[in-house]
């Protein structure tokens, strides 16, 4: 859309987008505001309100899973230059820590198609969904292992922390738990500047999950002692 706005896309392609959309459109309404009432007989207003009824609630239940797998603390946010030229483990990395579960078990999993496991369908996208919970185990060894975050939560919880989020970003910087690189908000890699990287008493490398759990110990302490 960026491009399209500037004038930087190639037009021939983007006409024929919005034709292969609209004709996708166009099919839909059809289907589900004139075929199916119509094959109601005299039902159709009950049938073309049910089927309104079930597109909102549809759409509602949709955008609620899909922002409660990107946008709550603990998601990170990556910008373009952030994936440039990097390598296929950091693709992986960066799948992983874009992305966030909703707990809730079998129920949640079906509800949601399994979209539930935002964190495993990034990671796997061809996996048939039905086997991330069996996967989800194994990725979260992995995260242990290499002290990584594994960012999972109800969803009410995780709702609310992503419009949280959506709502503090639309504002001033002055509004975020801390500075512009270390809010939860934001998450930049550059908010850990100072993170002891090697446990002093173990001597083994600390990984990005101790640092956030460091973060947020500084962050309190801060606050306790009245400093941003």
């Amino acid at each position: 859309l960026g491009k399209v706005a500037k004038g930087r896309d190639d037009r021939a392609e983007t006409k024929r987008k919005l034709r292969e959309v609209g004709d996708k459109i166009g099919r839909q309404i059809a289907k589900d505001y004139v075929v199916y009432p119509a094959l109601t007989g005299k039902a159709w207003k009950s049938t073309l309100t049910a089927n309104m009824t079930a597109n909102v609630i549809r759409n509602l239940w949709t955008n609620a899973v899909i922002f409660c797998g990107h946008f709550p603390d603990g998601a990170e946010k990556f910008t373009k230059a952030d994936v440039d030229n990097e390598t296929q483990a950091q693709w992986y990395l960066r799948q992983m820590l874009g992305s966030a579960n909703i707990s809730g078990g079998p129920v949640m999993d079906f509800m949601t198609g399994n979209l539930s496991y935002q964190i495993e369908h990034h990671l796997f996208p061809d996996l048939p969904s039905n086997r991330y919970a069996e996967i989800a185990v194994r990725v979260r060894e992995l995260c242990d292992k290499y002290d990584l975050p594994y960012t999972t939560g109800p969803l009410a919880v995780q709702y609310f922390k992503s419009w949280r989020t959506i709502a503090k970003l639309s504002l001033p910087n002055k509004y975020l738990a801390d500075t512009p690189d270390a809010a939860p908000e934001t998450a930049s890699e550059r908010g850990f500047g100072g993170t002891a990287v090697v446990d002093p008493a173990t001597g083994r490398r600390r990984g990005l999950a101790t640092a956030i759990r460091e973060n947020r110990r500084v962050r309190g302490v801060r606050r306790l002692l009245g400093m941003r």
